[in-house]
């Protein structure tokens, strides 16, 4: 990317089209350093972006660390775009997890088949249970900016993003209202089910506007 970080660094990449297709979230530091990855569940996409499922007991890996979620999550891919409107990944805890809404500042994220790739950028914006937000991580931004060479340009990104993210959760402007990611929740929980019959796009997304098909059951 050159220049304002409202230019597109590269294409989103196109989505899996399956409903219930296992997709690969695999996270990055600067300078192809590993970070978090994990599996989920493509649920579809509406005019935010693409939603994806993380199931109650899944296990997120990074070196050195491991994390099984509490709770059913539901993350959002944002929508095609400028980098400056892409540039995060939104995770939507059900009831009962530690937090309400987790944003993590990130290259625009790219989709290659079934793999999600980003790489992550430090900064985050929390809402908490309690309903407070707050940014997380600033001091690990600074560092990061010396300690792992950010370019400018990423420095802008990241910043715009995170200020742009922030007053979104404040407004609770859709999609970091309660209703968006709470219809989502519903579709993992029904493709979670253990047994899940033969459901059409309108069935799962209860009117999300689902742009995806379920492969038939044998």
């Amino acid at each position: 990317m050159t220049g304002s970080s409202h230019e597109t660094i590269q294409p989103a990449g196109v989505p899996p089209v399956i409903l219930g297709a296992p997709v690969r979230m695999e996270m990055s530091k600067w300078g192809d350093r590993p970070h978090w990855e994990f599996d989920a569940i493509f649920l579809g996409s509406d005019e935010h972006g693409d939603w994806v499922g993380i199931p109650a007991g899944s296990r997120l890996s990074r070196p050195g660390a491991d994390y099984v979620a509490p709770v059913d999550q539901v993350s959002l891919v944002p929508a095609a775009g400028s980098d400056y409107d892409r540039a995060f990944l939104a995770t939507f805890h059900a009831p009962g997890g530690q937090v309400k809404v987790y944003v993590d500042m990130t290259t625009p994220p790219v989709w290659d088949g079934t793999h999600l790739r980003a790489v992550d950028l430090d900064l985050d914006v929390v809402r908490g249970t309690t309903g407070r937000v707050w940014i997380d991580d600033e001091d690990e931004f600074a560092e990061h900016r010396t300690s792992l060479g950010y370019p400018d340009r990423i420095v802008r990104l990241a910043s715009e993003s995170c200020d742009r993210i922030e007053a979104l959760l404040r407004a609770g402007t859709a999609p970091f209202d309660p209703d968006t990611p709470a219809r989502w929740l519903d579709v993992l929980r029904l493709l979670s089910a253990p047994s899940v019959p033969s459901l059409t796009s309108v069935d799962l997304g209860r009117g999300v506007g689902v742009r995806a098909r379920r492969q038939d059951h044998a």
